[in-house]
């Protein structure tokens, strides 16, 4: 294995993680979820016209005798039944905030707890309530002590290159993404989105490998501040899970909003080509595609869009948790130290 502490290392950020590149990253987490659903929609809207005008059979054919009423029928049916279990999903996870007043006394406890032992940590007084502040708080005191132990390192002519390296890492990615939390309001991804890229699981493991492989050779200085730095880093994963579990609930707050907000439109559009809508109303061409089908496929997008923002928002909230599943020094994602590990 390399020597580098940086030479092993996981990609940093979540673009870099994400097979596809920057359109992925911007399809699963990073876009605004009404404008993924919105894309979702279009191109289900484009495949649906393509395949009437050109794929084989006719759609008047395989819904025989009321192929209108056999369409929407389903996305009526479908908009209040998804509607009701995205409601009833929402309730369960919210019947979390309610309990008696000593589990609201625990959760007071633990939290101020939490906050004590930051802030000893830290070396400061009183911790900031805004979670990107916090956040940022807790790189910015990594970066500091990363600094610190690089100008420890550097007195010393036979300083491990491996220690030095780590510390160089340390300081680039908190500087960065302690630029990218500045000034971030909660109940956006950006603040979730800054944390999940300081890549603080692998930063205790590397952390605490070049502490152990040079325990006898780092000065005591050295070797103190470098466990400052690792306690700090521990603090930083579970603040992060805490602050990601508000933001899904957040997030699923915001999906019923948004079904709310959509669900009746869609019904009465879903209801309008079934009662009152005739193909023969509309007669005629546009571009060579007839206008009946532009307008059912328009109207069948119309009432598909409640499933297509359900499923915007869920693939942003499915994919975080997945990049997130464990905490502390363990990796679940694909490294660069081969497939023979063992034990140092």
């Amino acid at each position: 294995m390399s020597e580098s502490a940086g030479g092993d290392e996981t990609a940093n950020t979540m673009r870099e993680r994400v097979r596809g590149g920057r359109p992925m990253f911007w399809f699963l987490v990073g876009g605004n979820r009404i404008a993924v659903a919105g894309v979702m929609l279009a191109v289900a809207y484009a495949v649906l016209v393509v395949l009437s005008e050109f794929g084989p059979g006719s759609i008047t054919k395989l819904f025989e005798p009321d192929p209108i009423f056999a369409l929407f029928t389903p996305v009526v049916i479908g908009i209040v039944m998804g509607v009701s279990l995205v409601l009833t999903f929402n309730q369960l996870v919210l019947s979390q905030e309610l309990g008696h007043v000593g589990d609201q006394r625990n959760r007071m406890a633990d939290a101020m707890a939490f906050r004590t032992d930051v802030e000893d940590a830290v070396g400061r007084e009183t911790s900031p309530p805004e979670p990107s502040a916090f956040l940022r708080g807790l790189v910015e005191t990594t970066g500091d002590l990363a600094r610190d132990l690089l100008e420890t390192l550097e007195r010393d002519a036979e300083a491990p290159t491996d220690v030095l390296e780590y510390a160089r890492n340390v300081v680039a990615d908190a500087d960065r993404v302690s630029d990218d939390l500045e000034g971030q309001q909660f109940g956006r991804f950006e603040v979730v989105g800054s944390a999940l890229n300081y890549n603080y699981s692998w930063k205790i493991y590397d952390g605490r490998r070049v502490r152990n492989r040079h325990a006898e050779s780092l000065s005591a200085e050295a070797r103190e501040t470098l466990d400052d730095l690792i306690e700090v880093l521990t603090f930083f994963g579970p603040s992060r899970e805490h602050f990601k579990t508000l933001y899904f609930r957040w997030e699923i707050i915001n999906i019923s909003r948004a079904l709310v907000a959509i669900s009746l439109p869609a019904l009465a559009v879903a209801a309008y080509m079934i009662l009152i809508f005739e193909t023969g109303d509309v007669a005629g061409e546009t571009a060579g595609i007839d206008n009946g089908l532009l307008i059912v496929g328009l109207a069948f997008t119309i009432g598909v869009t409640p499933f297509a923002i359900f499923l915007a928002y869920i693939l942003r909230i499915v994919t975080v948790a997945k990049w997130t599943l464990a905490i502390g020094p363990f990796i679940l994602r694909e490294t660069d130290r081969g497939s023979d590990i063992d034990w140092e």
